[in-house]
């Protein structure tokens, strides 16, 4: 009897041991060959790509159409984003389209044509109109959060890599990166008076994969009304 109960002990044991091992976080980084992940993703087949109805932010000129997919099987249709509507692929609140995007295509109000946002493999989560910059400078500006790299090597552009920070006019034009590849984006924000955007990231400076304590903070500021947007570091700290 006792054999047999030290013999469940150690099987629970060994269960809850492989538990954690597989609940373990998968590194964000991994360096082998990271600099190719975004020509080593191979398209999905499975996914449906569909376009959500368009958004006019309030005082643009321009249409937004968010484009997402959906997986299909015998059940129907099923998003990633919405579980509630399988054809539902973003959310729109106050000035911000949120979700996991593909892409974002554009149409000026009275013109046929629609482009794209970019042609590079991306996953965007927010896309955020700058109203209060508009209003003031009459600059319109839109800040985008995405993962734009393979960076754990798992043949998906998803929210679980790198996570990076771009600007673009309202019509969509002179998409740019302003964070540096492989920092990890923590947060932004705007200070409207000095006409400024600032942004914090982590560097894995001891190349373990993971973002921890161990790892160096980066901050910086972007002058929203320089004609080329490109970061500026700064040191807040002493």
């Amino acid at each position: 009897m006792k054999n047999y109960t030290f013999y469940i002990f150690l099987v629970l044991t060994l269960s809850l041991v492989s538990c954690k091992k597989e609940e373990a976080p998968k590194p964000k980084v991994i360096y082998q060959e990271t600099s190719k992940a975004k020509n080593e993703v191979p398209e999905d087949t499975t996914l449906i790509e569909i376009a959500d109805l368009p958004i006019n932010m309030e005082g643009t000129n321009f249409l937004i159409f968010p484009i997402g997919t959906v997986s299909s099987d015998k059940k129907g249709i099923k998003s990633s984003y919405d579980s509630n509507t399988g054809y539902t692929v973003s959310n729109y609140g106050e000035y911000q389209i949120t979700g996991y995007l593909q892409n974002l295509k554009f149409q000026e109000i009275g013109q046929d044509t629609i482009y794209s946002l970019t042609d590079k493999n991306v996953l965007i989560e927010t896309a955020t109109y700058l109203k209060n910059i508009a209003d003031k400078t009459k600059k319109q500006i839109m800040v985008f959060t995405l993962a734009d790299l393979d960076t754990n090597k798992d043949n998906k552009v998803n929210n679980n890599d790198i996570k990076s920070l771009y600007l673009s006019d309202v019509s969509g034009k002179n998409f740019t990166k302003v964070s540096t590849d492989f920092q990890e984006l923590i947060d932004w924000n705007v200070i409207d008076s000095r006409n400024r955007l600032y942004f914090r990231a982590i560097e894995d400076t001891n190349k373990n994969g993971a973002f921890d304590k161990e790892d160096k903070l980066h901050y910086y500021f972007v002058n929203l009304l320089d004609k080329e947007w490109k970061a500026t570091e700064i040191n807040p700290l002493p």
